[in-house]
């Protein structure tokens, strides 16, 4: 609908639906909740302005009624998208949006198609028995990860806006309800091609996939190349993961996107102190998900995703093992390229992984702080043993350590999600309506390579740690 603004008619998004338009019955067609008081709590103007959309007017009540759900903008088209999953090894044949809808479509100012995704919009055809609701500790969550992770430069899922509803979200407690509204080059997922395959709807699979290419890798040729692109993509993602010391903590199939982009932030983290099997998910009892176990999984769901591209290659078992084998080669050379710079290294030798490995074990030998041991790599702080060999590393390059120290820092963050800042904050705006820390950690978190005065509370974990520190799904 348009929407009466400050006396004048406003369409506030040009929709383009390819998905709902190109794949009928990979969906199902949805409505949002009616809420009582929607209100907004936080717009990403800076994200609204990429989109190329009126930020003036989508902060106000108008703009809380439509990322709430309660108005339904003009050329939307609102679904819940089908997909099953592999959930911690176990598959489910049907999951899809539960709480969850797409709004639709638009194409922002560098020519990129971009969903907008309510979540905690209430039932669908998928809810499987939950209110669909989301509280809003979890939405602000997933609005101050998005946003680390994008100032830290990796391909992420962000939100646009939060909004409160004005009613309560019983879980194990009352909490405020809210509504995140997610801007994703697209939520297609390795699930929602499992949904597909695993009914043997092969037309239906194909249509998918070709949309897919059509897309998000439009350079590629056939359905092994789009295997190949999606490996390429998620061995580049896992190394940022890796980089800066991240943990998704639930890495099922329906949580990995086609697009390489990092999405669902439940029982995500950051690890402070440096321990390579660090595992934060309080559902995640094994350990399945640990941090140093992402890049295993990362190729075991990609092997799930190659079994549902099968009927489409003809049954070529060999071809797809032979794509899925070049993971471990791709992620590593991501890996080590990243690492090259984080040492400050700007050529390559061959015993560079070996050193930056050896920077990992006297790191977990000693409980050193990830972020913080990095960042002061750049500033000459020295690290016994593993220190000489770096500097006679160091050495054999032209680099001046002005120059080196620079670009380190470029590399190396100063601030990160710390996860008592985020409780924190999360905490004051949930339980007393105060959200000054929510916006100080949000403006800290869009600059986490410039140090400032003031900020440095926000760059250490947790005075005594974070020792048995857990993470919750949310939204």
């Amino acid at each position: 609908m348009e929407i009466l603004y400050f006396g004048l008619r406003h369409n506030f998004f040009a929709f383009d639906n390819s998905y709902a338009r190109e794949l009928t019955g990979c969906y199902a067609p949805g409505a949002a909740a009616q809420v009582p008081a929607p209100r907004m709590v936080k717009l990403n103007r800076g994200l609204a302005a990429e989109l190329g959309l009126d930020a003036e007017a989508l902060d106000s009540e108008a703009g809380a009624a439509i990322f709430a759900g309660n108005s339904v903008p003009e050329g939307a088209f609102v679904l819940a998208q089908a997909y099953a999953g592999h959930q911690f090894g176990h598959f489910v044949p049907q999951l899809g949006d539960g709480r969850a809808l797409l709004l639709g479509e638009v194409v922002d100012t560098a020519g990129r198609r971009r969903d907008l995704h309510l979540k905690g919009s209430g039932r669908t055809a998928f809810s499987r028995g939950g209110d669909g609701k989301a509280a809003l500790g979890p939405v602000l969550r997933e609005y101050l990860l998005g946003e680390a992770m994008h100032g830290l430069g990796v391909p992420t899922t962000r939100a646009l806006a939060a909004v409160t509803t004005g009613e309560m979200v019983v879980r194990e407690q009352p909490f405020p309800g809210a509504v995140l509204t997610r801007v994703a080059a697209s939520h297609i997922r390795v699930g929602t091609f499992q949904f597909f395959a695993s009914r043997g709807d092969t037309e239906k699979l194909r249509q998918l996939a070709d949309y897919t290419i059509r897309r998000h890798y439009p350079g590629v040729t056939g359905y092994l190349g789009l295997l190949g692109a999606v490996i390429d993509a998620q061995a580049s993602l896992i190394a940022h993961w890796m980089h800066i010391g991240f943990i998704h903590g639930v890495m099922n199939t329906d949580n990995m996107a086609i697009s390489g982009e990092t999405i669902d932030y439940g029982p995500c983290a950051f690890m402070d102190g440096y321990k390579a099997l660090t595992v934060f998910s309080s559902i995640d009892r094994g350990g399945r998900y640990a941090y140093g176990q992402q890049p295993e999984i990362a190729l075991w769901n990609l092997a799930r995703f190659a079994e549902t591209l099968l009927p489409l290659i003809g049954g070529d078992v060999e071809a797809a093992t032979a794509e899925l084998q070049r993971f471990g080669e791709l992620y590593e050379s991501y890996w080590e390229r990243g690492m090259r710079a984080k040492l400050g290294l700007m050529t390559e030798e061959a015993g560079d992984a070996e050193l930056a490995r050896g920077l990992l074990q006297t790191m977990e030998a000693g409980g050193m702080d990830y972020t913080q041991t990095f960042r002061g790599l750049g500033r000459g702080v020295a690290l016994g043993a593993w220190g000489e060999k770096w500097r006679v590393r160091l050495a054999r390059e032209g680099a001046t350590p002005e120059g080196r120290a620079e670009a380190m820092e470029r590399v190396n963050p100063a601030y990160i999600a710390r996860n008592h800042q985020v409780e924190t904050s999360l905490a004051a705006a949930a339980e007393g309506a105060d959200f000054g820390p929510f916006e100080t950690l949000c403006e800290v978190l869009a600059a986490p390579f410039t140090e400032r005065a003031g900020w440095e509370g926000y760059a250490g974990p947790a005075p005594g740690g974070n020792l048995g520190y857990k993470t919750f799904c949310g939204t």
